[in-house]
């Protein structure tokens, strides 16, 4: 898709309408999966968890209500509950007698939140769903939903805390037995991108010049001096701190797998905090988030980060804002004041005149203090950190940044960016389109370019302001060496340092084991039957597994592990990453890990993931696991040849594919990299 001049306001109006068309097929696929998929699928998916324990409850910060609770099973499963997402209780009771048959869900459905096309939760008073594959999976159970949404305000482990609409919910859930909780659908991300997109439209000022530069192809405006010399940089590195500095509108830092983009987008933000007072760093997820701030920590920049993060620790948690409220010297006698603001609310009798001057002067002081206490956390901080969709908090209401940074711009939504951009005079992005994309659920949408990103628009319009790094510190050459040529023109080169980087002498760096010969050799060497490696289909919403790829992956890694020696693997701290595409793969793969006796000492050496999963990690062994096999040469999704680039840019020293070599490389990129491989080992 090339981008022309074009009208910013009919282009927004695009836009909208393919959020909108996005927005739907999200909705109905979460309907559909509601109704289709039992509690246990579910518990299995990391989409919920069943049963609870429930802890204390408490106001938060905030002053919102809050529940602790505790997986108690299932406690393997990687869950995908995270800090600002919405959730739904329910309770699973002994399977009663429904009257009414129409409620009743048929053979291989599952139990739904009842009363909406929109799948939100009605709970008790609503529709309470039940059926046969409910009884199946679920152990003969009645499931019914309580009547409130909550919200995701803490998650360590198997602990959450969930933020409740009302006091009197908590004491509904402690009360109730067989309660679970599960992922809702997040209507909230959607309101916000509407309504940025909106005011983006109707903008006036500063936004909308932003606005009309990012669709045409106007220069952007950028200052004028000598290049600033920064010795622990490199030249590429260097150059792009020095663009960032001299942009007056925007500015991009496009940095492939380990070029040390992090390291450069920090020293940006350091050096602008040498001109300006405070700027605001966004990113799409909370993970990147984090990890921006951390690194902002070690540099000795003040963070404030707005939200919680997602891995829990004295350190991530020391930068939060409801860290930093609490731990404030007037919070307790604001919290005293709020508990008498619902003690008085608790305790109100009839005739008494007095009771709202005395609630609204108990209110009046609360907002003094909690104004205050604000004023004073940002009047500290340098930095504001939050997600993208968390740049609408209330807390940042009325503010404004001389410069917002965006990391990781390739994977957000264009009208994401939007949320936080309205609060920002200058805008420096930072990310890499050749690496994963935005998660678009509809294929309409998706064809439409809702995928294509700000960032990417902004690289085809102004390339101008567009640094490439083009030093990479992670990988051994022969591994970055494909990537390279195919994602960067051969631009991106490895450092001294790491060209030759290996584990064992005479290894060669990166092979490929074709599975479709596997089966041939046990065929020829006497076997009753040769094993199957083709592909097997889960479930049209659990994704596709290969098992006998799975079994030869581990036994791969066992083998190679027996190669290099297992005190040397413990004495040097050696980590392996197995990834795959398919999620079914990935929990299959997991077991086989926990299961393999041999592979017991080393277990916390091994992490097993999807593409996704990986994204910004590296490892020093990396196993890919492609799954598909099959005769008609169908791929799927590893068409978006963008995951395979960062599935194979994981690896530091040693890359093992394993994967069918028929079905794949009817795909020229597949073919191409076979080549490439096949290559490699003939010249080792």
């Amino acid at each position: 898709m090339t981008y022309n001049t074009i009208s910013p306001i009919l282009e927004l109006q695009r836009q909208r309408a393919l959020l909108q068309t996005e927005y739907d097929a999200e909705k109905e696929e979460f309907r559909r999966q509601t109704e289709a998929l039992g509690m246990h699928r579910k518990v299995k998916r990391g989409d919920a968890w069943w049963p609870l324990r429930t802890g204390r409850t408490y106001y938060n910060s905030l002053n919102q209500p809050c529940i602790e609770v505790f997986r108690t099973a299932d406690n393997e499963i990687e869950h995908n509950f995270e800090y600002g997402k919405p959730v739904v209780f329910f309770r699973m009771d002994a399977e009663k007698q429904v009257k009414n048959e129409e409620s009743l869900i048929k053979e291989n459905s599952g139990a739904s939140p009842g009363g909406g096309s929109d799948g939100t939760a009605q709970g008790n008073g609503g529709s309470k769903w039940a059926g046969n594959a409910a009884a199946k999976a679920d152990g003969s159970r009645h499931i019914s939903y309580f009547r409130f949404a909550a919200t995701v305000s803490y998650v360590d482990g198997d602990r959450m805390v969930v933020a409740l609409p009302d006091a009197a919910d908590a004491a509904a859930l402690q009360s109730a037995g067989g309660v679970g909780v599960q992922l809702s659908f997040d209507e909230t991300s959607y309101r916000l991108m509407f309504d940025a997109l909106d005011r983006t439209m109707r903008a006036k000022g500063r936004l909308a010049y932003l606005r009309d530069l990012f669709y045409s192809r106007r220069e952007p405006e950028r200052r004028a001096f000598a290049p600033m010399r920064f010795p622990y940089l490199n030249a590429t590195q260097e150059q792009a701190v020095n663009e960032v500095l001299r942009a007056k509108d925007v500015a991009i830092v496009h940095g492939p797998p380990g070029t040390g983009k992090t390291t450069t987008l920090v020293e940006a933000i350091h050096e602008t905090l040498l001109r300006e007072p405070q700027v605001m760093v966004c990113a799409q997820s909370n993970m990147a988030v984090d990890w921006i701030s951390e690194k902002l920590l070690d540099r000795g920049v003040s963070v404030l980060r707005i939200g919680n993060p997602t891995r829990v620790n004295d350190k991530m948690l020391s930068f939060t804002y409801e860290r930093r409220f609490e731990a404030h010297p007037d919070y307790p006698q604001l919290w005293s004041i709020r508990k008498a603001i619902r003690d008085l609310r608790a305790h109100r009798r009839r005739g008494d005149d007095r009771w709202h001057q005395r609630l609204e002067s108990l209110k009046g002081r609360a907002a003094e203090i909690e104004l205050r206490i604000n004023a004073e956390l940002f009047g500290e901080a340098r930095v504001i950190a939050c997600t993208l969709t968390g740049a609408a908090n209330r807390l940042l209401e009325g503010m404004k940044f001389p410069t917002l940074f965006i990391d990781e711009a390739a994977q957000a939504l264009e009208a994401a960016c939007w949320i936080a951009i309205r609060r920002a005079g200058r805008v420096v992005l930072a990310g890499d389109h050749c690496q994963l994309p935005p998660t678009v659920k509809s294929i309409e949408a998706l064809r439409g370019g809702l995928g294509r990103t700000l960032m990417e628009r902004i690289v085809e319009l102004h390339p101008s302001a567009v640094t490439l790094l083009r030093v990479q510190y992670r990988m051994n050459e022969a591994i970055m060496r494909f990537p390279s040529r195919w994602f960067y023109c051969g631009q991106v080169e490895s450092a001294p340092e790491v060209r030759h980087r290996g584990i064992l002498d005479l290894d060669v760096p990166l092979e490929w084991i074709d599975t479709s010969q596997m089966g041939a050799a046990e065929a020829d060497g006497n076997a009753a039957e040769a094993t199957s490696y083709r592909e097997e289909f889960v479930g049209e919403s659990y994704g596709r597994i290969n098992k006998a790829e799975a079994e030869l992956t581990l036994a791969t890694l066992e083998a190679y592990f027996a190669r290099i020696g297992r005190q040397r693997l413990i004495n040097e701290r050696i980590d392996v990453g197995i990834i795959s595409p398919y999620r079914a793969q990935v929990q299959y793969l997991r077991r086989l890990v926990m299961k393999r006796d041999g592979l017991k000492p080393l277990r916390r050496s091994i992490s097993v993931n999807t593409v996704d999963g990986f994204q910004g990690q590296e490892r020093d062994v990396i196993l890919i696991s492609l799954v598909r096999s099959n005769s008609s040469g169908e791929i799927g999704f590893l068409r978006d040849l963008r995951r395979m680039n960062v599935a194979i840019t994981r690896a530091r020293m040693k890359l093992i594919i394993l994967g069918d070599v028929p079905t794949l490389t009817r795909h020229p990129f597949y073919r191409k990299l076979w080549q490439y491989i096949e290559q490699v080992k003939n010249e080792e």
